[in-house]
C-alpha cells in the first residue's frame, strides 16, 4: 500500500492556484505519440473495458472515469469477495456522477444497487457539472459515506476544491437513503503536489480506508476516519495499478490462449494475436456455471 507517514513539505498544492487544477478543465493531455488509437481496448476486466488511454493516464495523467472504474472493480473482485459478510458499496464514478446531477435521486433507484443492507458507500467526486460533457471536470476527490453512523466523509486531496459537489453529493444520498448524514469534510486529508494525481489519490486513500479501516475492525470497533499523519506514495501508486493491470492483461492471455479450440486458430491463420483484448470475468463466470 503506497501510504506513508507523513513528512511535512513546503511545496503543498493551494486550491486558490490555478496552475494546480488539469489544464484546460480536460482529462486528457500529455497522451501523443501513441502506437495505439487511444479507444483500442487494453484489457476487459469484469464489467470495466480498459482503454490504451486509460492505462496512459494511469502512467502519468489525470485518471479518467475508467480508470478509476478499474480500480474499483479490482478492489471489489479481488479483495472485498474475502469478505462475504461486508456489505461495502464501490460506487463506480458514473453512478456517482448522475446522482450528484439528478435532482431527484429516486429516479435512479433501480439502477443503482440495493443499498438496504449497505454499511458504507465509497463515492468518487468530480466537479463536473455538465452532464452533456463526457469525461468533463478537473478534479477527484472521495466521499464515504457510512450509513450505520449516519455520516459522510470528505477526503479532498486539494482541500477545499470538490466541497460544494461533497455536501451536494451527500445531500442526493441522504434523500436516496431517506435519512439525513452529517457531512464532515476532512481538512487533514493528504494533500496532492502537482496538478493530476487526484484520482490516484482517490484510488489509494479508498483502498486504505477500505482495507486498513473497515475490514479490520470488529462490529463494535470505533475507527477513526482521520488520514492525519499518512502521505500518499502516488507515484508508487500509479506504478502498482499498472503491475496490476498488466498482471491480469498476461493472465487473460494465458487464459486465452489455453481456450482457443483448432478452429478458431485455423480461421486466423495460427498467425498474429487476437484483436480482442485479455478478458478477466467472463472466463470465470463460464467456469463457475
Amino acid at each position: 500500500m503506497p501510504l506513508t507517514k507523513h513528512s511535512p513539505s513546503s511545496g503543498r498544492a493551494s486550491p486558490a492556484d490555478n496552475k494546480y487544477l488539469h489544464p484546460n478543465g480536460s482529462r486528457l493531455s500529455g497522451l501523443f505519440h501513441r502506437r495505439h488509437s487511444p479507444d483500442e481496448a487494453y484489457l476487459s476486466y469484469h464489467d470495466v473495458r480498459l482503454t490504451h488511454e486509460d492505462v496512459n493516464t494511469i502512467k502519468n495523467d489525470w485518471l479518467t472515469d475508467n480508470a478509476i472504474a478499474f480500480w474499483e472493480e479490482y478492489l471489489e473482485h479481488e479483495k472485498l469477495r474475502d469478505y462475504p459478510n461486508a456489505n461495502i458499496v464501490l460506487l463506480r464514478p458514473s453512478m456517482a456522477f448522475l446522482l450528484m446531477n439528478t435532482k431527484d435521486p429516486l429516479e435512479l433507484k433501480t439502477a443503482l444497487p440495493d443499498f438496504t443492507k449497505t454499511t458504507h458507500i465509497f463515492l468518487p467526486v468530480n466537479d463536473c457539472r455538465d452532464v452533456t460533457h463526457a469525461e468533463g471536470g478537473s478534479h477527484w476527490s472521495l466521499l464515504l459515506v457510512s450509513v450505520l453512523d449516519g455520516m459522510a466523509f470528505h477526503y479532498d486531496s486539494l482541500t477545499p476544491s470538490n466541497l460544494s459537489e461533497a455536501k451536494l453529493s451527500t445531500h442526493r444520498i441522504s434523500q436516496l437513503l431517506g435519512r439525513p448524514l452529517k457531512f464532515i469534510n476532512l481538512d487533514d486529508s493528504p494533500q496532492q503536489e502537482n496538478s493530476s494525481d487526484c484520482g490516484v489519490f482517490v484510488c489509494l486513500v479508498m483502498q486504505h480506508l477500505l482495507l486498513g479501516r473497515l475490514l479490520k475492525a470488529h462490529a463494535r470497533d470505533k475507527i477513526s476516519m482521520s488520514m492525519r499523519g499518512k502521505d500518499v506514495d502516488a507515484k508508487g501508486g500509479r506504478q502498482e495499478m499498472l503491475r496490476i493491470i498488466n498482471a491480469r492483461v498476461k493472465e487473460g492471455e494465458r487464459r486465452r490462449s489455453r481456450s482457443r479450440s483448432p478452429a478458431v486458430k485455423q480461421e486466423g491463420g495460427g498467425k498474429g494475436r487476437s484483436k480482442s483484448p485479455p478478458r478477466i470475468g467472463v472466463e470465470q463466470k463460464e467456469e463457475s456455471g
